[in-house]
């Protein structure tokens, strides 16, 4: 865990985000910066130790907001406007413009991380490396997703050799924690009845990461700046498929699962996970996606039981 550190993590109201602002402010000195459109969100962080800073990054970029930034050692970027129209000029002004913004602000940080995505490669038979061919991955679902990332991706590269900064962009698949990522999505289709999306023409695979395992490989990420950017697939060691973990579920809940092939299922995205174990210098995960999954069950039908 780091230590001792003054750290800025955008994108604090979200639900990762959130989760590793908490577990630094336990050893550090972190601020939390989010619109906060959730007063709730910020009391929770503020709880936790947490400094808020209540902004909007893409109005700071553009000049339309004025707030004082804190100064810290590094800066962890996670702040990501996601939505399901084909609306470009918003996705450039909130996910790739606030990047260039912050670089600019904080060309002094030990380091700079960028929260990435897988979904900025191809789609493909074979586990991505972070040298194979990017592509538009999430067009179907989300048409302006993967452009935005990998033009964000671009901004970041280019002014992180500007300004001399050094740079980890961490193209993350899957986090999940006891209520929040892909798997409880598919957990709360299930105990609705609902049936289970799964793409026809590719592996049904992805490498699911823990919160707990984001915020134990993290030092190892900053460590690994550097100017031009580390590039680096955050993802778990084991890869299991949306097929593989809703028949788990389905068993542990006592249930038939539906599974329904569908193009408008999200296609599988296994990257490869080398180049991260060697930073991290062993294993990735420490929390098994079985028991993990065991848990979120039990979470999850415990707060419905508790609200019915």
């Amino acid at each position: 865990m780091i230590g001792g550190k003054r750290l800025l993590v955008t994108g604090a109201s979200g639900a990762f985000g959130s989760a590793l602002a908490l577990a630094l402010a336990a050893e550090n000195e972190v601020w939390g910066l989010a619109r906060f459109t959730d007063p709730d969100s910020a009391k929770r962080l503020a709880a936790g130790g947490v400094r808020v800073v209540v902004a909007d990054l893409a109005a700071l970029a553009r000049g339309e907001q004025q707030v004082a930034l804190p100064d810290v050692d590094h800066v962890l970027h996670f702040a990501a406007d996601i939505f399901g129209e084909p609306d470009f000029e918003r996705a450039f002004r909130n996910n790739v413009e606030p990047g260039g913004f912050l670089l600019s602000h904080y060309r002094d940080v030990e380091s700079f991380l960028y929260c990435s995505t897988t979904a900025v490669y191809a789609a493909h038979l074979k586990a991505r490396r972070e040298t194979d061919p990017l592509g538009d991955y999430m067009r179907s679902m989300l048409p302006t997703y993967s452009i935005s990332k990998i033009s964000s991706e671009a901004v970041i590269r280019t002014c992180a050799t500007l300004f001399g900064v050094p740079v980890t962009i961490a193209r993350l698949n899957v986090p999940y924690a006891d209520t929040t990522g892909l798997p409880a999505m598919h957990l709360q289709s299930i105990l609705a009845g609902d049936p289970v999306v799964v793409h026809p023409d590719f592996p049904d695979l992805f490498a699911p990461l823990h919160v707990d395992d984001m915020v134990r490989t993290l030092p190892a990420l900053l460590g690994a700046a550097s100017t031009p950017p580390t590039i680096v697939n955050w993802c778990g060691d084991e890869p299991v498929g949306i097929t593989e973990w809703s028949t788990y579920f389905g068993k542990l809940l006592g249930r038939d699962v539906v599974l329904r092939r569908d193009e408008a299922g999200i296609i599988g995205m296994r990257p490869d996970a080398s180049r991260l174990a060697e930073l991290v210098g062993g294993p990735i995960c420490t929390v098994g996606w079985r028991e993990a999954f065991r848990r979120m069950v039990e979470t999850v039908t415990a707060a419905q039981g508790a609200r019915s």
